[in-house]
Parts: C-alpha cells; structure tokens; sequence
C-alpha cells in the first residue's frame, strides 16, 4: 500500500495512447505521488488500461468510473473529494496528455512545500512558454488570462491554468459544492476562490507542449464559459461571503 502523502488527479477521456506512460511518469517521480484517473466512459478502453496499471501498482494507482462526459470541472470536484477522503496533503490536477511535463510536478510541490497553499503552473509568467499551439489559440489563451486578471483583479497571470497543486487545507476550506463552472472557468472560479479566502497562490513557470497523441478536449464553448462566467463570478463574489482561511 502506498504511503504518499501527495495524489495526482488526472481526468481522462479517450486516453488510451497517453494514459499508461503518463501514469508510470508520475510513479516514477522521486518525490512519492499517487494517481486517481477520473475517466468519463471512455470508449476506447483507458479505463481497461488504468486497471492493468492498477495491478501492476498495488495502492498506488486509483480509478473512479463515471457514466458519461461530464465536464472536467466535476471530474476534478469528484477527485477532490476522494482525495480528502483518502487523507492526501497535497492534491495536484493534471492533464493525460503531457502537454504538463510531469516532472514540473516536483516544483508544484517543492513551492508548496516551501509555503504557498496553492502552486500554479504558469505558462506566462515568464513571457509565452507554449510549444507547438497554432498563434490563433495561443493568443486567445493568453489574452484570455489577462481578461480575467482585469476582470477579477485576482493576482495571477496563468488564470486558467490547469496544472496545479492543492494544500489539503485549501481544498477542505472551500466550499466545493458552489463550484459550479465545469470548463476553463472552473480553473478561474477555483484560483479566484482560493484568492478571495486569503490563501496564498504562487506561480511556477513551465513550458507547455501541445499533445502529440489523442484529441484535444478544447472547443469554443468551453472558451466561451470562461469569458462570460468571469463576468457572473465576479458579481457574485460582491454578494457572496467566502470562509476566509
């Protein structure tokens, strides 16, 4: 059985040429982490694979199963809750595709090991560090994160982010259950969540590679819920009493 203290969640769908050598990459780090593979119903078999890697890593490699797509915000939401459960300290979101480099988990860890409560991978605090992104999507990203920081004045340059680590802390003071985003804006509405309860968010710089396998998740809908969703957050967050930490 492990004895990790450290768990990277990974939702997946339609994962089979990544799922398996992203899962022994995390294994692999020097500094012990778990995975929890949240897959949505995949067709094409990534949940046969987890399994086989589940026996292959006794307690090591988890899997919850889920019906159908249900949108990523909630296959996070639902790991989160696992995680807790399982008694994890330091609980980390992450793509199936490497676009994440896994070993930039090490720094996520180290900067909260060394006090942030949330360590963000950032993709342009250091200028634009994406590879292989067509310039249409890379401007719309970055432009994007900038909306969101004039919009909410929150203190981050990577707002929509997904690659990211959680003090168990964070995660137990949020009230997850008014997460409501289920896109791209719920990496904004978890970051601004965080910032509004005083927790500490510190970016780390990473480079970001374009999948090379699989199909990109991405459409315009799930942009469009972030541009207008921040709009919506922001009003609520003048009405709404968030737990300070």
């Amino acid at each position: 059985m492990s004895e990790s203290k450290s768990v990277v969640i990974i939702p997946t769908y339609n994962e089979c040429e990544n799922v398996a050598a992203i899962i022994e990459a995390v294994l692999a780090l020097s500094t012990p982490m778990d995975v929890l593979v949240v897959d949505d119903g995949s067709p094409d078999g990534t949940a046969a694979i987890v399994k086989e890697k589940q026996a292959m890593h006794p307690g090591r490699v988890h899997l919850i199963e889920r019906s159908g797509k249900l949108g990523l915000g909630t296959a996070y939401l639902t790991g989160f809750r696992r995680a807790l459960d399982h008694g994890y300290d330091y609980i980390f979101e992450m793509d199936a595709d490497f676009s994440h480099n896994p070993l930039d988990l090490e720094k996520l860890y180290a900067a909260c090991e060394g006090g942030a409560d949330v360590a963000v991978g950032s993709r342009y605090i250091t200028g634009v560090n994406v590879v292989n992104w067509p310039m249409s999507r890379v401007l719309m990203s970055y432009f994007a994160s900038k909306y969101v920081r004039f919009v909410t004045r929150m203190p981050v340059q990577d707002t929509t982010a997904g690659f990211v680590c959680y003090r168990r802390r964070v995660l137990e003071a949020m009230e997850l259950d008014k997460i409501r985003f289920k896109g791209y804006a719920f990496q904004i509405e978890m970051k601004f969540t965080a910032y509004k309860m005083g927790f500490l968010i510190k970016e780390v710089p990473i480079i970001f590679v374009n999948r090379v396998l699989g199909t990109s998740k991405m459409n315009s809908g799930i942009f469009s819920e972030a541009v207008f969703g921040v709009i919506r957050l922001k009003l609520d967050s003048w009405f709404r009493k968030y737990p300070r930490r």
